[in-house]
Parts: C-alpha cells; structure tokens; sequence
C-alpha cells in the first residue's frame, strides 16, 4: 500500500507545501481551482491523479503560491507571474532531485503545462491537459472577475498588508498581458512545441471548448479525447485508461523498457 508523504520546499521566501505517492517514474500533478490549486483538491476532482496514477508513477502535487486554504506562502509576483508559478515548481522538482517528469495539469494546470514546456522543454516528457482555462471571448472576464471576487478577497483577508492595486496588478499580468489563448503562453509557441501532449475537453465558463481545440489543432504532437468524457462511468474508465497508456507510451526509453520487463 502506497504511503502518501508531505514536506516543504523553501526558497527566497517562498514556501512550498507538497505531497507525494507511488513510485516510478515522477508524474508531477497540479490541481484545478485556479489560483486556488492546492493539494485538498484532489479528492473532490473529475480525475483523483493521486489516486489513480499511484500504482504507475511516482506521483507529486503541491499547492500553489497564496492559495486559499494551502500552506504554500510568498509573495505576490506582480511582474512574471506565470514565470513564478514555473520558478516554484521546477523548484520544487529540482528539491526533489528530480530531472524529467511527466505533467497532468487540470484547469490552470493546462496553462502551468504549456508554460513549463516552454521554460524547460528537455524536462517535460509528456502532459495531460485536463479541462484547462482558457480565454473565452463571449466573456472575456471570467478569469480576472474570478480572481477578483473569490481569491482575491480570501487573499486579503490573510493578507491585508497587500494593497489591493498590487491584486488588480498581479491579476491583470496573469489574463490580461497575453488574453488570446491560455494566458501563459502564445499560440506561436503551441505551434512549435514538440512535446507530446493529450487534451481532455471541457466547457465552463473558465474551460472554454474553443482553447481545448486550439491547443489540440495548434501543437503538433496533442492528440484530444473525445468531448464529452466524464460521463457514463465506463467512458470515464476509458479516458482514464487511455491517459495513463498515453503517460507511458511517452516515458524516456530506458524508463519505458524497465516498466516493460515489470509488466
């Protein structure tokens, strides 16, 4: 029975919180919930990485920098904010004495993926984009308003030596600089990453089908699942099951040939 151990990753005032289960090759996993992404989450999402990927890899998470009922603590990145995000967790990875890793990203984690593979593309193996944000022209606010109205006011009320112009600053370099797309990078660079990568669609408000697409159209090594997923059950246990088949298909091939012999 895999045990889950938790620890903390400290830097430059940052201060990381972080989980890990199973062995094998790492597959680092960031949860849905915008900013606040943190480690709670997991139970209560469509696809429990933890849960589901312990028997295969050696499953990491985290919580994100200044999440609302996290431990992870810094302070607020007003200039690079996606670089911070990136910053923490290539961080954390190299705390961890880990090299090459494989990526799920739910909801913001799509935009920390793509990000990721652009800081340190000869690290990311492969990612699973799962429901990720992205910009939603019919309602192009969803994701500054949900900053704003939800995390934002957790924030400050732990927070409230932190004005709130350096909020509406911080959130507008988050969705606003780049607003075409996923926020984090540009559709030239989805264009040119190699990485291989598989989309899981959605469509919410903050999940905007049309970035599912574009990403998927856009990279040439995505493949997409079909839309939609997580209903009935034995179709959900089919995407499981193909994300976890597409993980290792893509795992480094010294790796990949050790879980061969295993299997």
């Amino acid at each position: 029975m895999s045990s889950v151990k938790t620890g903390f990753y400290e830097k430059d005032g940052v201060r990381i919180r972080y989980q890990e289960v199973g062995s094998g090759f790492p597959l680092f996993a960031i949860p849905g919930g915008g900013l606040n992404s943190r480690l709670i989450n997991w139970p209560n999402a469509v696809i429990n990485t933890m849960e589901e990927f312990k028997a295969d890899f050696r499953v990491i998470t985290m919580d994100q920098r200044n999440a609302t009922n996290g431990e992870s603590t810094g302070p607020v990145p007003v200039d690079n904010p996606w670089d911070a995000f990136a910053d923490d967790q290539l961080g954390l990875m190299d705390h961890l004495g880990v090299r090459q890793f494989a990526f799920f990203g739910n909801c913001i984690g799509g935009s920390f993926a793509l990000k990721l593979m652009e800081r340190a593309p000869d690290r990311v193996v492969a990612a699973i984009i799962s429901q990720p944000i992205g910009y939603r022209p019919e309602d192009p606010e969803v994701m500054w308003n949900h900053g704003r109205d939800g995390w934002a006011k957790e924030f400050r009320e732990r927070r409230p030596e932190v004005p709130m112009v350096t909020i509406e600053k911080y959130l507008h370099n988050l969705y606003h600089v780049r607003p075409d797309f996923v926020f984090s990078v540009s559709r030239d660079f989805a264009r040119n990453c190699q990485t291989p990568m598989l989309v899981l669609p959605d469509d919410t408000p903050a999940h905007a089908y049309q970035t599912c697409v574009d990403i998927a159209s856009l990279a040439p090594n995505a493949e997409v699942t079909v839309y939609p997923w997580k209903d009935p059950p034995e179709l959900k246990a089919r995407t499981i099951n193909r994300v976890r088949k597409f993980l290792k298909a893509h795992l480094p091939a010294s790796v990949a040939s050790v879980v061969s012999r295993r299997s």
